[in-house]
């Protein structure tokens, strides 16, 4: 798990139960407003990731793969905060992201998680945390965070702390 540059962790998962175990401890941190970014191939890991950053926020109901629904709605129950869950595997560029509001859920107080960000990445926001899961050998994953703008390299090395110590 190096540190490369700061605002930047790499992490080998040996599974999908860690996968969903690194997703809760992010989502313990999570705040009001960020876009966290979760890219790779179909069956590397975002949505266990996503899962268990939901857990960790505190999501009703479970977050599942919006695959078939481009954004799901999840509640906190303990504040009514919400967390939008956006799959953009289906859209083909911006312009859809825009026929359906995402850039309007940019706007909001509530965190915003979006599977396949490549495909609305001329609408995303500068600053956002982007994490990228890529195929390693067997069930393991490498899992590459990259934080950009100041508040997200601080949640990546808040993140980082709780997660690995130091």
């Amino acid at each position: 798990m190096p540190i490369l540059k700061p605002g930047t962790l790499e992490f080998v998962s040996r599974g999908a139960d860690q996968t969903t175990r690194l997703g809760h401890r992010l989502g313990e941190l999570v705040r009001p407003g960020d876009v966290i970014c979760l890219s790779g191939p179909l069956g590397a890991g975002k949505t266990a990731f996503a899962r268990g950053l939901g857990q960790g926020w505190g999501a009703v109901p479970p977050v599942t793969s919006p695959t078939f629904t481009l954004v799901h709605e999840h509640t906190r129950q303990a504040d009514g905060l919400r967390l939008y869950h956006v799959d953009s595997y289906r859209l083909s560029g911006p312009d859809d992201a825009l026929t359906f509001g995402l850039d309007e859920l940019f706007l909001d107080e509530n965190p915003l998680l979006i599977e396949w960000p490549e495909r609305v990445a001329g609408i995303l926001p500068a600053a956002r945390l982007w994490i990228a899961f890529h195929f390693d050998e067997g069930d393991r994953r490498l899992i590459t965070f990259e934080a950009a703008g100041e508040s997200y390299i601080d949640l990546l090395e808040e993140y980082r702390r709780r997660t690995f110590g130091g």
